[in-house]
């Protein structure tokens, strides 16, 4: 075999064992991030006789409130980072909420380094108080984490998934918040003249917060028809959006 050949062949299966080491690498991290949430999605719905009962009744009759019995007490025992659990019935996200700035950007909920992260509250919010609630995710390959937040382009898929149920922990109870989207929009970040929706978390003035929802408003896919006043708590999901160089999507819903 001619030198040239040998070396063109050397580096094909070079390259292939490189490509083959990449893609068995992200499987391996694919499933032990799935089996952590899933493992941790048990935890956190109460399991009991009665309750196991009543919930087998609503998965064939109401999917939306199939497992609306959460405790988020186990999970705050694993991390006292975790401030809430997240959950948009009939979507994948269904995830603790960390609080701790963006050091969950690529770590999981056991504080290993992950290229997944965890759903984390952006570092000026509070749960308790702050009038929208900015919540951040990635945006996975695999559709985990808020991938699914990218279908809100769709009205379709808004008008079957119109509310995101929200779980927070505080005091030692889990109190269940539930939203409903009133827009869904994506923008760029990182320039001057873009509209920076994650310096809103709390409106000084009614003003404020007519500038904020204005200004998503002018960015939405289409109309939901919901009214939003003053006053109304937020809370804004939000993910890399790849259309567009350092796009995001968002979505915006308002406490019932």
């Amino acid at each position: 075999m001619d030198k040239k050949y040998k070396i063109i062949l050397m580096l094909l299966i070079v390259i292939i064992a490189i490509s083959s080491y990449f893609i068995i690498k992200e499987f391996v991290e694919n499933k032990k991030e799935t089996d952590i949430y899933e493992d941790l999605q048990e935890i956190v719905v109460e399991q009991n006789d009665e309750n196991t009962n009543i919930i087998v009744k609503e998965k064939e009759i109401n999917k939306k409130d199939s497992r609306n019995n959460y405790n988020l007490e186990n999970i705050a025992k694993i991390n006292s980072d975790v401030i809430g659990w997240l959950k948009i019935d009939g979507t994948k996200i269904d995830y603790p909420i960390m609080q701790n700035g963006d050091y969950y950007l690529h770590r999981n909920i056991y504080k290993q380094y992950s290229s997944y992260g965890t759903p984390y509250l952006a570092e000026y919010c509070n749960v308790q108080y702050s009038d929208n609630l900015i919540i951040y995710g990635h945006h996975m390959n695999d559709n985990s984490m808020f991938a699914q937040l990218e279908n809100y382009k769709k009205k379709k898929f808004y008008e079957n998934h119109k509310f995101i149920d929200f779980y927070t922990f505080y005091n030692g109870q889990t109190i269940k918040n539930t939203y409903e989207v009133v827009i869904a929009f994506k923008t760029v970040v990182y320039t001057d003249n873009s509209f920076k929706y994650y310096n809103y978390t709390n409106f000084t003035d009614k003003q404020e917060f007519n500038e904020f929802i204005n200004n998503a408003k002018a960015l939405q896919f289409y109309d939901t028809g919901t009214d939003i006043k003053y006053g109304d708590k937020l809370i804004t999901l939000s993910t890399c959006e790849y259309s567009q160089k350092n796009g995001r999507m968002v979505v915006v819903a308002k406490k019932i």
